[in-house]
This record gives C-alpha cells, sequence and structure tokens, in this order.
C-alpha cells in the first residue's frame, strides 16, 4: 500500500465471496503469494480464515488489512468479523477484466488474489459501510417498504387489466371509479361460497361454475390483496418517517426532502458516513457529478456521468423536481439559467449537483445518529 512502508514478513489478504463460501489469497508485503484457503461462510469458517492469515506473519510481521469484494452483499459477514477483531477492511472494486480474463483465465483463487493484489497497491480501494446502526435499520425497513408498494402497484395494473376482460355489465359498472373506489367496490363483490376443506389444514375450495362469476371472484380477491399491501405500505411508511426524523432531523427538513429521500440520502452515506472525504465524492456516489470530456480546443467539456447509486439520483431528481416548482431561489436560478441559453435538462443536472452538496452537508454524524434514535426509542419506551 503506498501510504505505508511494508516489509517482506506483513500480509495482504484479498478475498472473492460467495454465498457458501468464501475464497481467500495471502501474499507479502513485497508481492509474492503464499498461499489460498476455501472457508465456509460461517464463523467457524471466518476463524478459520483468520487463524490462515495469521499464520504467515513473521515475528516482525503485521496483518495489513483484507481487501474483500462485495462487503454489501455476500461479504458482509466476514467484514463485520474482522472489523470485531480489529482488522481493516477494504472494498475492492471490481475492475472490467475482459482483457485480464483472455490473458490468465478467471477463477475464485485468481480474482482473490487479484484483491489482495489492488490492496497492495492501493488502487480502486474504498471503506465499506458498517451496517451495524439506525442507517441499516432504515435500510431494512425501506426494503419491505419498497416491496410493498411495487407490489400495490402490480396487484391494482393486474386488477384493470383483467377486468378490461369482463363483460359489458360488469365493466360499465367498475370502469367509471376512481382507484380507491374501484378496490373498495371489487372487495365486496360475493363470489360463490367456498367448500369445506377435505381434511384439517387444507385449504378451502372454490368452485367456479361459470367465467362471470369467477371473473367477481378474482376482482374480489385482488381488490384484497391491494388493501393488504396498502396496509403494510402505510405501517412500513410511518416507521420509515420516525426512523429516519430521529437519525437526521436537519435533512428531513430541508425543503422538497421527504422522509423517502432522506432515507435514501442516509443509506447511501452508510452509518459511517464519514467515510465520504468530501461533498465531491458523495455527489459521485449519487450519480450527479459532471465528468471532464474535453480535448484539443473543446478541453472544457463534460458529460454525463452515469455510475454512482441511480436510487439516490433519482432521490436528488425529485427533491430537484419539487424545488422547481415551489421553492424561490430555485425557480430564479432557473429562470437565470433559460435566459443563457441552457435546457431545462441541464439545469437539473446543475441543480442536482448543488443538492448533493446541501445534502450532504445535512448528513449527521455517525455518532449523532446513534444518540438520536436510542434517544427517540428510549422516549417512545
Amino acid at each position: 500500500m503506498p501510504s505505508m512502508q511494508l516489509r517482506r514478513d506483513d500480509v495482504i489478504v484479498g478475498v472473492d465471496t460467495h454465498k457458501d463460501n468464501h475464497v481467500a489469497v495471502a501474499i507479502d508485503g513485497f508481492g509474492g503469494r503464499l498461499g489460498d484457503i476455501v472457508v465456509p461462510t460461517t464463523i467457524a469458517g471466518f476463524e478459520e480464515l483468520l487463524a490462515f492469515c495469521l499464520a504467515f506473519v513473521g515475528s516482525a510481521g503485521r496483518l495489513i488489512g483484507f481487501g474483500v469484494e462485495g462487503t454489501g452483499s455476500y461479504g458482509v459477514g466476514l467484514a463485520r468479523y474482522l472489523r470485531n477483531h480489529g482488522y481493516d477492511v477494504h472494498e475492492i472494486a471490481r475492475p472490467a477484466r475482459a482483457a485480464e480474463r483472455r490473458l490468465a483465465g478467471k477463477n475464485d483463487t485468481i480474482d482473490a488474489e487479484h484483491a489482495a493484489r489492488q490492496l497492495l497497491a492501493g488502487h480502486g480501494l474504498s471503506t465499506p459501510k458498517t451496517a451495524d446502526g439506525a442507517v441499516e435499520t432504515i435500510r431494512l425497513v425501506k426494503i419491505a417498504y419498497d416491496g410493498a408498494v411495487q407490489a400495490r402497484t402490480t396487484a391494482m395494473i393486474t386488477l384493470k387489466a383483467t377486468l378490461a376482460t369482463g363483460s359489458e355489465a360488469l365493466r360499465a359498472e367498475l370502469e367509471t371509479l376512481t382507484d380507491h373506489k374501484l378496490i373498495l367496490v371489487c372487495a365486496a363483490l360475493e363470489g360463490p361460497t367456498p367448500l369445506p376443506p377435505v381434511r384439517r389444514g387444507a385449504p378451502a375450495v372454490v368452485v367456479l361454475g361459470d367465467p362471470d362469476v369467477a371473473m367477481r371472484h378474482v376482482l374480489s380477491s385482488m381488490a384484497k390483496r391491494w388493501l393488504a399491501l396498502h396496509e403494510e405500505a402505510k405501517a412500513h411508511a410511518a416507521s420509515l418517517k420516525a426512523l429516519t426524523a430521529a437519525a437526521a432531523p436537519q435533512l428531513v427538513e430541508a425543503v422538497g426532502v421527504g422522509c423517502d429521500t432522506a432515507a435514501q440520502m442516509l443509506i447511501t452515506a452508510g452509518d459511517n458516513a464519514n467515510r465520504i472525504k468530501s461533498e465531491a465524492a458523495f455527489a459521485k456516489m449519487c450519480g450527479a457529478c459532471p465528468i471532464p470530456a474535453g480535448s484539443g480546443k473543446t478541453n472544457s467539456r463534460h458529460r454525463l456521468y452515469c455510475g454512482g447509486n441511480r436510487q439516490a439520483n433519482a432521490a436528488l431528481y425529485r427533491v430537484v423536481i419539487v424545488r422547481m416548482r415551489w421553492h424561490q431561489p430555485t425557480i430564479d436560478y432557473v429562470a437565470r439559467r433559460t435566459a443563457e441559453g441552457m435546457s431545462k435538462r441541464e439545469i437539473i443536472r446543475c441543480l442536482k449537483r448543488y443538492l448533493a452538496r446541501e445534502l450532504f452537508r445535512l448528513l449527521p454524524a455517525p455518532d449523532a445518529i446513534a444518540k438520536r434514535v436510542n434517544g427517540e426509542l428510549e422516549i417512545a419506551a
């Protein structure tokens, strides 16, 4: 690693993570390969991996750190275990390896060795999220909320598509209703009485004699599903609102930023938001930074950055659209930029970059998040 004077008896480890097992390769401080190991994704496996690595450390050597692929997915458990034992863990970016694979091939051991050498060189490294605090709780609740909302939308689309194939009389009765009224009316449709189950624990059987009866039964079933998902989404939204308000009250109070957007910003930064060194780095994480694309006489040209967290980018977009309608400073900025000849799309890109800077400064420190959330929970109890 460039910032540290390494010795031959130092050890650097790269890990290629998978669902059922992890593959690790250890190299010394000069890049010499020491060995490899495959361990299961259990505590016993993590202990075996750590013991394997420590066995290579010389009397004056050090276990420098671990370069782990996928610290936010399959490698999250290993990264947490190593951090809890006091070792440095670095997220290794997965580079484009097409040329390397043509020359050296590809397998898990090669990938793990590549991660170790990437850590040794200090290229493509980032600090992984700790995923052990209030922000991780918010992330999990948001997963459930987004899933319920998506399933609710699917249920409504399916119900309307099914209704379009119904009888003319049924369509005339239902198609003019608003969405909420349609759901309530469909849920109240009467279908055939189910037969008693043939044995204990077996589902009741509904005998559907003709298509009209089946249509009413199916519409009622879909509407009840929508209502159940609606209640689930409301419950998750209430939890999300309470958690984000406790974790980042200043962020929630920003113009155009609701609990959903605040939650996404917190999730993007992680529990250890101090891992992000500048507002420019945060803007790049949100996909809102301009990329230089100049050459020769057009050296001042920039292009759109299509990387970063796309959910965070979408959240920034929603806030910008709200501010363009209701926030007077933003309205004035849009008018000035429009007079200068910029298109609406270009103005939105500029506003997203400014917004990323503003929201980064409103992100709370990790210790502040823990204190606020714990305090809110104590008051609620």
